[in-house]
């Protein structure tokens, strides 16, 4: 059994890592959160220590590191700019980490976080879980098959709606999100890295604080792509549903279905942290180099390449 301690308790993807830390037949000893509406602790583990101080936490395991109950690992689902600097905590109280999307928000960060694995001899663990979902490793082994220099032409659609909430916290600015790209997207961007190679070119049509569509062009794909906060982007028979989300991946004409299996897969993630596999810092570097690409790049005019969802 691994001693886990959990940063952002009260967030939501906090649940998954609870009960991922539970499946695994581990224990979540501390969790942290600034915020104290945390009482989801106790349907996983009622006797967890909790803090709504960083300070207080860092000397609760110092002491228990001392008494000789260190921690093995410290899960990371903080808000996205203090990853680095929770990561970086975790490796030097002796523990490896398993951090939340996006990894960081720069690329420069992940040789800075490869200099502390160097420096500390631990580990940092990321979650990019939909490496592991079934339908994407399918699509993977397609696309390895397909004769060399072919491409696919996919449409990427996520549509996942907010309210007025959304802005007024830190995921509303960029610093601290790093954007509706970052947030939203990022792990989509692993996804298409993963599945159709390297990125060739990055094109950014549209990018406000609520929705954003682009063109990427990888080894063995052409990518058009929109995200979207806005609930009037859903399409019309959706909403007419009362659906509020829609996520649609298009690859020459066939729909990719993924939408089940997401919640098991924080828990196969840690499966397979824990048998010794796992993906680490380096394995992120494309998809945040993707983000930051959008983040910074100027709106190219629309055109043959642009999004169908966008509205010129």
């Amino acid at each position: 059994m691994k001693n886990f301690a959990l940063i952002g308790a009260a967030g939501y993807i906090a649940p998954r890592h609870m009960k991922a830390i539970r499946d695994t037949g581990n224990e979540l000893v501390a969790a942290m959160d600034l915020n104290d509406s945390v009482g989801i602790i106790d349907s996983h583990f009622p006797e967890a220590q909790f803090f709504t101080d960083f300070e207080l936490l860092d000397a609760h395991v110092s002491a228990e590191r001392r008494a000789g109950r260190g921690l093995d690992y410290v899960s990371i689902a903080s808000p996205n700019f203090l990853h680095s600097a929770h990561m970086q905590w975790a490796l030097r109280t002796g523990s490896d980490a398993i951090c939340e999307k996006p990894l960081v928000l720069h690329p420069e960060q992940i040789d800075e976080l490869k200099a502390i694995e160097t420096d500390t001899g631990r580990k940092i663990h990321t979650i990019l879980q939909l490496r592991l979902h079934p339908a994407i490793l399918a699509l993977r082994d397609r696309v390895a098959q397909m004769p060399a220099g072919e491409k696919v032409d996919v449409d990427l659609t996520y549509i996942t709606s907010r309210g007025n909430w959304y802005l007024k916290s830190w995921k509303g600015l960029t610093e601290k999100s790093g954007g509706i790209a970052t947030n939203i997207g990022v792990h989509f961007y692993d996804m298409l890295h993963f599945v159709y190679g390297a990125v060739r070119e990055n094109i950014v049509h549209l990018n406000t604080p609520t929705k954003a569509a682009g063109y990427l062009e990888y080894e063995r794909a052409r990518v058009r792509w929109f995200l979207s906060l806005d609930v009037n982007d859903v399409p019309v028979e959706e909403r007419a549903k009362g659906k509020r989300t829609y996520r649609a991946v298009v690859a020459d004409g066939e729909n990719l279905e993924f939408s089940d299996g997401f919640t098991e897969l924080h828990t196969k993630i840690y499966e397979d942290i824990l048998s010794g596999g796992g993906f680490g810092v380096e394995e992120n570097r494309a998809a945040i180099e993707t983000v930051a690409t959008i983040r910074n790049a100027p709106i190219a005019p629309s055109g043959d390449l642009t999004h169908p969802f966008v509205k010129v």
